[in-house]
């Protein structure tokens, strides 16, 4: 299977649940298959600094921002691949550079920087999710369903996917990933079911959410 390592598209991102599911991927089925990855449960340790600064400058919607992450979709095992992902987002247009663990190249060159510029870069959350991804059968367009969002703040394992959920059991997050405008008939399909984009970080509500917690453990 090839790896693309770079990426330059929009992310268009939903909350719908079950119901809106069934519809839109029943709707998808003539011009979308599933993708090399299919159904997985993808792994994510984010990087950031003790204070957290990271994340927190990055819920302020700054014009540019960034993320470091490792991922798997699967268990590890020892041929298993593990990604570093240097995510970047500049006037709605996201970025991403991509690469194998083991890999020396001039990505490798922009995540080191990256990690010397923050200098307490540490693990700082694991967030876990199941995935359905689909892509287009004639374009790189691609749409995925994810549930069962979970972080923690410890145990940064990607074997381990326990965790405190984010969605409720009946949401799923939906994100269109392309450089390219909606498909028409999804676009009128998502206005039928009153389907609106909307902002959602999962970083980022894991962290609102672990932030609560800590203010509601002082009462």
């Amino acid at each position: 299977m090839d790896i693309k390592t770079t990426f330059k598209r929009y992310e268009l991102k939903y909350l719908i649940d079950k119901k809106q599911k069934e519809i839109i991927v029943n709707a998808m089925k003539k011009d979308f298959q599933l993708d090399n990855f299919g159904i997985s449960t993808i792994r994510n340790i984010y990087f950031d600094t003790s204070d957290y600064r990271i994340i927190r400058y990055c819920l302020d919607k700054p014009i540019y921002k960034e993320k470091l992450r490792i991922r798997s979709y699967n268990n590890i095992a020892s041929d298993d691949t593990i990604f570093i992902e240097l995510k970047k987002k500049y006037q709605s247009v996201v970025y991403k550079r991509r690469l194998d663990i083991n890999d020396n190249s001039q990505i490798a060159k922009e995540i080191n920087y990256y990690r010397k510029f923050y200098a307490d870069l540490r693990p700082a959350m694991f967030i876990s999710y199941q995935r359905e991804a689909y892509c287009q059968k004639n374009d790189d367009m691609r749409i995925t369903f994810d549930c069962d969002i979970k972080y923690r703040n410890n145990s940064f394992s990607l074997n381990n996917t326990n965790g405190i959920n984010i969605l409720d059991n009946n949401q799923f997050l939906m994100e269109i990933k392309t450089s390219k405008s909606i498909p028409l008939h999804l676009a009128r399909i998502f206005s039928q079911l009153n389907i609106n984009k909307t902002s959602f970080s999962k970083y980022g509500s894991a962290y609102y959410q672990m932030i609560n917690q800590k203010e509601v453990n002082k009462c």
